[in-house]
C-alpha cells in the first residue's frame, strides 16, 4: 500500500513532536540556567538590586562608570591579566613538550601520560586544599624541598611577592594534562611523509620540529590558545581556597571580584556590569586571534 503526501507529512509532524518531547528536559534546564541569566544579568547590569528587595532601581550607565572609575577594578583585571599571561604560555609549552617526549617509544608510557593527565580530573577545590598543605610555611613539602638546599622558608600564600606565582604554579599543573591529551591528538594527525621527505633533505630534528610540527599543529595550538586564555580569565575555585583574593587584593580576579561584590556586598546589578566586561574583553579577544591566526593555520592533507 502506497504511502500518501499527506501521510508523510503527518509522518513529518509527529516526528518533530517526538524529538521536541525528548528535547524538552535539556531546553528547561538550558532556558533555566542558561538563556534567562545572561539575560537577567544584562537587564541589572543598569539597575540598583540587593537580591533581597522586589523592585530593581534603573540607574542607567552608572554601574559601568562607577567600575571604570573604581582603581580596585583595575587593580583585579590587571591581577587576572597576570595569571593569565603565566599560566597560559607556561601550560602550553609545558604540555606540548610533553605530548611531543611522549609521541617516542618509552617504557611506562602509557602510565605517564595517565599520571599526568590526572590532576584533570580532580575536583578543583579538592586539588587547591592539597596545594594548601603543600604551600604551608610550617610543614610544607616545598619549603622542606628547597631547605635541602639552604633556601629560606617562603610564606607562599601570604606575601604578595609570591601569592600570584603560587596560583600560576598551581593553575599550570591542574590543566596542562588536557592539553597534552590534545597535542598528542593532534601530532598523531600529521603524516609521517613530511618528516621521512625533510629528513632525505638533511633537517635535524629542531629543523623538523620547527617547520613541520609546529605548523601542522596550528589548529590545535589555535583551539588550545583560545580555551586557555577563557579558562585562565575565569578562574575562581582556587583563588578562592588558597588565597580569597588577598594578600592585600595580589591575586583578587575578575570573577572572584564579580561574587565577592554579588554574594559578600550584594551590589547584584553593579557585579552583572562587571560580568559583562568580562564577557566582552574575552570576546574581543578571541576575534583578535581569530583574526590573527586564520591566514597562519596550516591542515594536514
Amino acid at each position: 500500500m502506497k504511502t500518501t503526501k499527506k501521510n508523510k507529512r503527518l509522518y513529518k509532524k509527529g516526528d518533530g513532536f517526538a524529538a521536541f518531547l525528548f528535547l524538552s528536559p535539556t531546553l528547561v534546564v538550558f532556558v533555566t540556567f542558561i538563556l534567562f541569566p545572561v539575560f537577567f544579568s544584562f537587564y541589572l547590569s543598569f539597575h540598583q538590586w540587593n537580591m533581597f528587595s522586589n523592585e530593581a532601581t534603573f540607574v542607567g550607565l552608572d554601574n559601568y562608570l562607577k567600575m571604570f572609575q573604581s582603581e580596585e577594578f583595575w587593580q583585579v583585571l590587571k591581577n587576572t591579566a597576570v595569571y593569565t599571561l603565566g599560566t597560559v604560555p607556561l601550560n602550553m609549552a609545558f604540555s606540548l613538550l610533553l605530548a611531543y617526549a611522549l609521541q617516542r617509544k618509552l617504557a611506562g608510557k602509557k602510565f605517564l601520560r595517565t599520571a599526568f593527565f590526572a590532576p584533570v580530573i580532580i575536583s578543583p577545590v579538592a586539588a587547591a586544599l592539597i596545594w594548601r598543605w603543600l604551600y604551608d610555611p610550617n610543614y610544607g613539602i616545598i619549603n622542606y624541598a628547597i631547605g635541602i638546599f639552604g633556601i629560606e622558608s617562603v610564606n607562599w600564600l601570604n606575601e604578595p611577592t609570591s601569592a600570584m606565582f603560587a596560583l600560576i604554579v598551581m593553575g599550570v599543573w591542574k590543566t596542562f594534562g588536557i592539553n597534552m591529551v590534545l597535542f598528542s591528538a593532534g601530532l598523531q594527525g600529521i603524516p609521517d611523509t613530511y618528516y621521512e621527505a625533510a629528513e632525505i633533505d638533511g633537517a635535524g630534528r629542531w629543523s623538523k620540529f620547527w617547520n613541520i610540527t609546529i605548523p601542522m599543529l596550528g589548529p590545535t595550538i589555535f583551539f588550545i590558545l583560545v580555551m586557555s586564555m577563557i579558562t585562565s580569565f575565569q578562574v575562581f575555585d582556587i583563588v578562592y581556597v588558597l588565597t580569597s583574593g588577598g594578600p592585600l587584593g595580589s591575586t583578587k580576579v575578575l570573577v572572584f571580584y564579580v561574587y565577592e561584590y554579588a554574594f559578600k556586598f550584594f551590589e547584584m546589578g553593579y557585579a552583572s556590569a562587571v560580568a559583562y566586561v568580562l564577557f566582552a574583553i574575552l570576546l574581543i579577544l578571541t576575534l583578535l586571534q581569530v583574526r590573527f591566526m586564520k591566514n597562519r593555520i596550516h591542515t594536514a592533507t
